[in-house]
């Protein structure tokens, strides 16, 4: 019939190393790719292979028999599976580290530091964006070209044995947990679920006896990695009154353009992985004071009303809400304003976590603006607004000039729609 069907991997790599790379969604076919027709709650690839060769991609991967027009489709069984499956015969033949980077905050701002300094050395490839899932850490070691000299994978779950399956298919042989906290608790369960699931990352390390970076001083981390052989870390706070995220470290002072001072143990492992692979400190200390941050987490943005907003709506949770009130607290400012959304996917939790928000708001004597659903279920006497709509309104008649706006949410409650109105 012209296609193939359980193709041996060896034979499908030679053909991915011969194309111009991986395509998954049509509108952004690159020419000469491999386009792989996967499938989502409300859509299947199989159905857009045509046009993905039509716009230009070399081979259609599909699973079902029916799309096969030709001998430029090949129909596998199960199309994630062979994604995966392929990222996984892709990291073995390349002859570098690969660093597993999970934990409930942090994880992103880590990695992108940690990026900044490997690549004073290295050839590197890093996780893109947030491309952390079972389809993104594939694509991520995908983009690696065979002479990459260090692979950096991100890795997200929500659901238990997720960091099990992205650690197997990067087979990762360094890794660190940035931290442990409360997050996803309606697919965790509860707090015990998300300590089980991050520590999948240790176990994978242990059975193949790589490496972790650990803060000496995390309880949680320390007892969970026993048995691992590990490179420790400490945190050397530089408290200086300003928002910026600042750590002494061999007499030096390396201070970043990360907004608060949670930032400090992510700058710390930084520091201690470059030194690990033997990047020089005045490299480190460049890299970390040149990385801006743009991706809605821990920004610091001007606005024509004289007011500063930290941004840091990309996500929340109760560990992370509860460091950003503190460290927004001990910001040398007269005139502070916090903004904060409702923390999404907490499950039965909700309402008992929001309100612990309120309660340490309350100590603060700040000003603050409450929005959302959830945080409407809370007793408090602050100005709450359902929803971003209801919110913009109200900050149409209200003026603040010269404020410190902490800006802090869940991705879903939208609060980028009223910064321009600060």
């Amino acid at each position: 019939m012209g296609f193939f069907y359980n193709m041996e991997l060896d034979q499908l790599h030679n053909l991915f190393l011969a194309s111009s790379g991986i395509s998954t969604d049509t509108r952004k076919i690159i020419p000469n790719s491999m386009f792989f027709a996967l499938k989502g709650a409300n859509f299947n690839g199989n159905k857009f292979a045509k046009e993905a060769l039509d716009k230009g991609a070399r081979i259609a991967i599909v699973d079902e028999e029916e799309f096969v027009l030709d001998s430029n489709y090949i129909l596998v069984e199960d199309v994630l599976n062979c994604l995966q499956s392929l990222a996984n015969f892709h990291r073995n033949k390349l002859n570098c580290p690969v660093l597993g980077i999970t934990g409930t905050n942090g994880k992103t701002t880590t990695k992108e530091i940690i990026n900044a300094v490997l690549e004073k050395k290295f050839n590197i490839v890093c996780t893109k964006g947030n491309l952390n899932n079972h389809i993104g850490v594939p694509l991520t070691i995908l983009s690696a070209d065979l002479d990459t000299e260090f692979l950096i994978v991100e890795m997200g779950a929500n659901h238990q044995n997720e960091i099990k399956a992205l650690s197997e298919i990067a087979n990762v042989n360094y890794g660190i947990i940035t931290n442990i906290g409360k997050a996803h608790l309606e697919g965790f369960g509860s707090v015990e679920g998300v300590t089980k699931t991050k520590k999948e990352l240790y176990d994978f390390i242990k059975t193949q006896s790589g490496t972790i970076f650990i803060n000496r001083d995390d309880k949680l981390l320390q007892e969970i990695s026993k048995g691992i052989k590990k490179v420790e870390y400490f945190v050397q706070e530089n408290k200086d009154g300003s928002p910026f995220a600042s750590v002494l470290h061999s007499n030096k002072v390396i201070t970043s353009k990360l907004i608060g001072s949670y930032n400090c143990t992510n700058i710390q492992a930084a520091i201690s992985i470059g030194n690990y692979f033997g990047v020089s400190l005045e490299d480190i200390k460049t890299a970390i004071e040149n990385y801006t941050p743009n991706n809605n987490r821990s920004q610091l943005e001007k606005t024509t009303k004289g007011n500063s907003l930290i941004i840091d709506y990309y996500n929340a949770n109760p560990t992370s809400m509860i460091k950003a009130i503190q460290s927004f607290y001990s910001i040398n400012s007269d005139n502070k304003l916090f903004i904060l959304g409702d923390m999404l996917e907490l499950g039965d939790a909700s309402i008992l976590e929001h309100q612990k928000i309120i309660d340490d708001l309350k100590n603060t004597q700040s000003e603050a603006i409450l929005i959302g659903a959830e945080f409407g279920k809370c007793s408090h006497s602050f100005p709450h607004f359902e929803d971003v709509d209801e919110a913009k309104k109200w900050l149409q008649q209200h003026y603040y000039k010269d404020y410190f706006v902490l800006l802090k949410g869940s991705r879903g409650v939208k609060l980028e729609e009223i910064k321009d109105l600060l």
